[in-house]
């Protein structure tokens, strides 16, 4: 702890010497020059976690619009709806291997082109297959920038800003299911979808000047762009040499391992280096997703309406007004109080929001009080929504891109992420169903795990702040011995 806290203040950023006469001005020209690279590059980034959340956020606003022009039963609108986490779970499988081999700019210009052509798909269509096709490309897309943005994000930045940087993936993630929310209310499911397009050309223009991740770079055999990146990313005036150096040791360590393919991950040899990891990995993504995120999220609008409330309009902007600020309270407190802790207040709190959805239905069916259920339906969901994104939404992707060393991080990454939308298409197909059976019951068992979050977290999981990526890693894998003392 005392180390931890010792590398938490040292500078952030080292000038070298000489290069300008007045040492406080150079360093202030470049950390600037560094934060605004920094910041650039993660905005860019980030333009896809945007379009992550509209997608998200999608089939909420316009389920009623579509079942209407379309003719669509309610088994076929749950198709609709989960039919992008199953091609999310397409493009996680092949997330970690594509991000590898063309790099992290080039898989989020290959997701960019997938959701344009699904989003196009749905505009235009005019029965259940164009429909379906379209969310199912979307899907891969997303599946795909799920892994490569908080991968990439983690890449780049400092190790003392790397926490709130990469929670900006959720914080824009947040922003896009908002905004794909109050436009839902509005504006017809068709102009919604061609607003869906406008987040991937952003990307797209922007992934041309944005530089490439330096540690992908270093890993795969681009010394002289390797340290160019760097530089970059860090200012012109910055010494980079012992972060250059931290980073080519332990990438040479890595070189004399083999890489690793997902199945790899089960095989005896590579069991104990990885299980620790894998455990925090899988562990917090099936418990995200299984906490029953994507029920509330994917069904808000119906979920207000079956509590009691004549439109789930009101209930819908309630929600957006409240997750969008505690999403920016999480990326604020990230790099100050800890992963651990936002961890175990956020999953205590989407605790009990679904205790409260729970009892609002209960108090529904057994007519306890006027407009009783009412208030606990908006409560219970308003401190969902804004506990979730405290931290269960962006942690557990911070920590995923932290965790994992890069010869297996595609491989891992996969994993972990094709866990998260296994986890999410099954709640997100089977909710309605589980409604229908018993609507309070449904939220006891989400109010359940969560619970069970909070013990995972206090046994498990790491605390990484204020390490660095080489730090964090070696310390999780026993087959890799740390080129520096911890």
């Amino acid at each position: 702890m005392e180390h931890e806290d010792q590398e938490a203040q040292k500078p952030l950023l080292v000038t070298a010497p000489g290069r300008s006469g007045d040492g406080c001005a150079s360093g202030a020209a470049s950390s600037s020059s560094s934060i605004a690279v920094v910041v650039a590059s993660t905005a860019v980034a980030v333009a896809g976690s945007f379009e992550f959340g509209i997608s998200v956020g999608y089939s909420s606003p316009s389920q009623p619009g579509i079942m209407r022009d379309l003719n669509l039963s309610l088994a076929e609108y749950s198709l609709f709806g989960s039919i992008l986490t199953i091609g999310a779970m397409l493009g996680a499988i092949v997330s970690g291997t594509v991000a590898d081999r063309v790099g992290r700019r080039s898989a989020m210009a290959i997701s960019d082109l997938l959701c344009i052509l699904g989003y196009l798909l749905i505009t235009f269509s005019q029965n259940f297959w164009w429909l379906d096709i379209g969310r199912f490309s979307i899907g891969c897309g997303i599946g795909l920038l799920s892994y490569v943005v908080p991968v990439y994000i983690s890449e780049i930045t400092p190790k003392n800003l790397r926490g709130g940087f990469a929670t900006v993936n959720q914080f824009m993630i947040c922003c896009g299911a908002s905004l794909a929310y109050v436009l839902g209310t509005f504006i017809t499911w068709r102009t919604l979808a061609i607003i869906g397009v406008a987040p991937c050309l952003l990307q797209l223009v922007g992934l041309l000047v944005t530089p490439e991740s330096p540690r992908w770079l270093a890993r795969f055999g681009h010394p002289g762009a390797f340290e160019a990146a760097l530089q970059k990313l860090r200012g012109k005036a910055t010494d980079i040499s012992d972060e250059a150096t931290e980073i080519k040791d332990f990438t040479e360590k890595l070189q004399q391992l083999p890489e690793s393919k997902m199945f790899d991950l089960f095989r005896k040899d590579y069991i104990r280096a990885v299980t620790v990891c894998v455990q925090v990995g899988v562990g917090l993504m099936v418990l995200q997703q299984f906490g029953g995120v994507n029920a509330i999220c994917f069904y808000a609008s119906e979920i207000f309406v079956s509590a009691g409330f004549s439109s789930g309009n009101t209930g819908m902007l309630a929600m957006v007004a409240v997750q969008i600020p505690m999403t920016g309270l999480g990326v604020l407190l990230m790099d100050k109080a800890g992963r651990r802790p936002l961890l175990m207040v956020s999953a205590a709190g989407t605790c009990l929001g679904c205790l409260l959805v729970g009892l609002s239905f209960l108090a529904k069916e057994h007519h306890w009080g006027k407009d009783l259920n009412l208030v606990l339906a908006l409560a219970g969901i308003l401190i969902f929504g804004g506990s979730f994104s405290l931290g269960m939404g962006g942690i557990p992707w911070v920590i995923m891109s932290e965790i994992f060393p890069i010869n297996m991080k595609g491989a891992a990454g996969s994993l972990v992420t094709l866990v998260s939308w296994l986890g999410s298409w099954i709640v997100s197909y089977a909710f309605n169903f589980l409604l229908v059976w018993n609507s309070y019951g449904t939220f006891f068992i989400f109010a359940s795990i969560c619970g069970l979050t909070v013990v995972f977290v206090e046994r498990l999981v790491p605390e990484t702040k204020g390490r660095t990526l080489e730090e964090i890693q070696a310390s999780m894998n026993s087959s890799l011995t740390p080129p520096f003392h911890l």
